[in-house]
């Protein structure tokens, strides 16, 4: 916007210095030509009494001598003969003869001997003949030599002020435009800035209210939307917490009940589900209840291969009472991971509960993890009958609740996925069933191509 403003003011101005500089300057030069002329005619003036007076030619050398055209050799007088009916003042007829340098064409002299002045060309300027009349009726023509500096006199200082003064037109027409243009681009700059900024999640950031009144309004729009987003944030993580500490009281009859539950692998399983229940419980409340959620807090890491085989463990124990196949590879190394160990925990149980959920009794699964320098993949296949539509299933809450439905697992997988940069993905796997890979990037960077994703080699399944 600033420098379309500048762009704009520059080609108005100099549209305008153009209309009035060049006609303008048209007139000081047609000026300066008139007032060459003007000071040839009166030289040619200072001679007309001596010619009305007397033809002798030293008294006329003398008149010519004593003016300035003539003293600077610039004034010619060009004085006619007898004809035959003129009388001489002796007893021979005056011939015709010329006083100074003649530079006029002798033909121009003649014209201008009838009577009518004229100005002609002449080598170096130009040259202006002036007829004046004789007591003997005739006409003697008067010639003053302008030259071409004359009649450029002062012109050539005329067009450098005129073009100085437009010039200084045109820089301060910029300067003007490009002050209005930061009155208006800064406040446009500080709202984009804002938003940026509060889509990154700082929740704190406000824009002032200045500049043009269009994007006061702005602004003033925009400080209502990030407040009304805190509080929204804040309602949510308030109702999250009242919810969890609801779930205090049944989590505690449930562990009671676990507790009496005696010995064996069933009452095992039961009360290990509900102490992860209840530190999933514990977690949500704390998450909800802490302060400072304008500041950016450092995402923790944790050793993937660690938390995939300690959960792996876990589901190990239902998959054998159903009789599923189970197969896990590439969880001997630690790997690190900018994921936080309860995310990454969600993300696996939701994976591996859709397993169960979703395919018969006795349908095998695997757990295959990848890593390079630069991702994780993990990738949890079965030999089910398979997702349909693979793109609905990624789609935040697709089906929740209906026959078939994947619910809200898969989204928090992918939730997990794009906290690193990483990406989910969902297609046929090896053992026949549904395979979803999950990427998870260790630099934060974006999420890789696909041909880079294809590099990754996978390691043989057994």
């Amino acid at each position: 916007m600033r420098w379309a403003l500048i762009r704009v003011s520059l080609a108005v101005t100099v549209m305008v210095v153009l209309a009035f500089a060049v006609p303008l300057g048209l007139v000081v030069k047609e000026l300066a030509r008139d007032r060459a002329f003007a000071d040839a005619e009166r030289q040619a003036a200072q001679i007309r009494p001596a010619l009305a007076i007397t033809t002798d030619r030293d008294q006329l050398e003398r008149a010519v001598a004593s003016s300035q055209a003539g003293g600077d050799g610039r004034m010619a007088v060009h004085v006619p003969g007898t004809d035959g009916t003129r009388k001489g003042t002796g007893p021979d007829p005056h011939e015709a003869y010329d006083i100074g340098r003649r530079r006029a064409d002798p033909r121009d002299v003649e014209t201008a001997r009838r009577g009518r002045s004229a100005v002609t060309s002449v080598p170096g300027g130009y040259a202006l003949l002036q007829p004046t009349a004789l007591s003997t009726g005739e006409f003697a023509v008067v010639e003053v030599y302008v030259p071409h500096r004359a009649v450029g006199n002062g012109v050539t200082t005329s067009w450098v002020i005129l073009a100085g003064v437009g010039l200084g037109l045109v820089v301060g027409s910029l300067a003007t435009a490009d002050r209005l243009g930061l009155r208006l681009v800064r406040p446009a700059e500080r709202l984009a800035k804002a938003a940026a900024e509060l889509g990154e999640g700082k929740l704190g950031v406000r824009v002032r209210e200045d500049g043009p009144a269009e994007l006061r309004a702005a602004a003033v729009a925009f400080n209502s939307m990030a407040d009304k987003i805190v509080q929204l944030l804040s309602n949510e993580r308030e109702l999250a917490a009242d919810l969890s500490h609801r779930l205090r009281t049944p989590l505690t009859v449930l562990r009671l009940n676990a507790a009496s539950l005696g010995d064996g692998p069933a009452a095992d399983q039961t009360r290990a589900a509900v102490a992860q229940l209840e530190r999933e419980v514990d977690q949500l409340i704390r998450a909800a209840r802490e302060q400072g959620e304008h500041k950016e807090r450092p995402t923790l890491g944790c050793d993937a291969c660690e938390v995939i085989r300690d959960r792996m463990a876990f589901w190990s124990a239902l998959a054998e009472d159903e009789g599923r196949t189970v197969r896990l590879a590439g969880v001997d190394a630690t790997v690190r991971i900018p994921v936080a160990r309860p995310e990454l925990v969600a993300a696996l149980d939701a994976m591996l509960g859709n397993v169960f959920r979703h395919t018969p009794e006795g349908t095998a699964f695997a757990v295959d993890v990848h890593h390079s320098d630069e991702a994780v993949i993990v990738l949890v296949s079965d030999a089910g009958p398979g997702i349909a539509d693979p793109d609905a299933a990624l789609r935040r809450g697709h089906g929740a609740g209906g026959p078939g439905s994947t619910g809200l697992g898969l989204d928090i997988v992918r939730r997990v996925a794009e906290s690193t940069g990483g990406d989910v993905r969902i297609g046929r796997s090896v053992l026949g069933g549904t395979e979803v890979r999950v990427w998870l990037a260790l630099n934060g960077g974006e999420p890789r191509r696909r041909e880079r994703r294809r590099r990754v080699r996978r390691r043989p399944r057994h």
